[in-house]
């Protein structure tokens, strides 16, 4: 199923081994462990990472994953871990190249009609205090604040958004 966002987005949902998937799992990951250390990341370091924090779950029946395309380009993905009453997102990326051109919002956009589609009232997510562009962001799409409801090593701040 695909679904077209502003004017330049399309959304595509995709399994997580699909080559441009972990094409883009991979720099989502990248610039994960380059931020939180402030420095480039070591040899393996990435694929550390990428095992101890796996997107397979990111597939039917047990998750979802979005690719952005703006225009023609490849620009970012996005992903949604079914529970039983809501939904978490997660690995909310865009390219460099793509930011400040509306993918944050249309990936947002498409993982809550997926939610409401799936009959999910809430979308709930944790991040960490360095990633103040994705905090601002799920701020201005209407998540709040909401006490801590997982326990991960990088997880500092938590949101909701109830989509009645």
């Amino acid at each position: 199923m695909t679904s077209t966002l502003r004017s330049t987005w399309v959304t595509t949902a995709v399994h997580p081994d699909q080559p441009d998937a972990a094409l883009l799992l991979r720099e989502y990951m990248t610039e994960m462990v380059v931020r939180y250390h402030r420095r480039p990341a070591r040899p393996g370091e990435v694929d550390a990472a990428l095992a101890e924090m796996p997107s397979d779950d990111l597939a039917h029946p047990t998750g979802v994953l979005l690719l952005a395309h703006h225009g023609a380009d490849l620009a970012g993905c996005a992903g949604l871990r079914w529970w039983p009453d809501w939904a978490e997102m997660t690995r909310v990326f865009i390219r460099p190249a793509h930011r400040g051109a509306g993918g944050g919002a249309a990936l947002l956009a498409a993982l809550e009609q997926r939610a409401r589609a799936a009959g999910v009232d809430r979308i709930r997510l944790d991040t960490r205090n360095d990633l103040v562009e994705a905090r601002a962001l799920y701020a201005r799409h209407g998540y709040v604040e909401i006490s801590a409801y997982s326990q991960g090593p990088y997880a500092e701040h938590w949101f909701e958004k109830r989509l009645c």
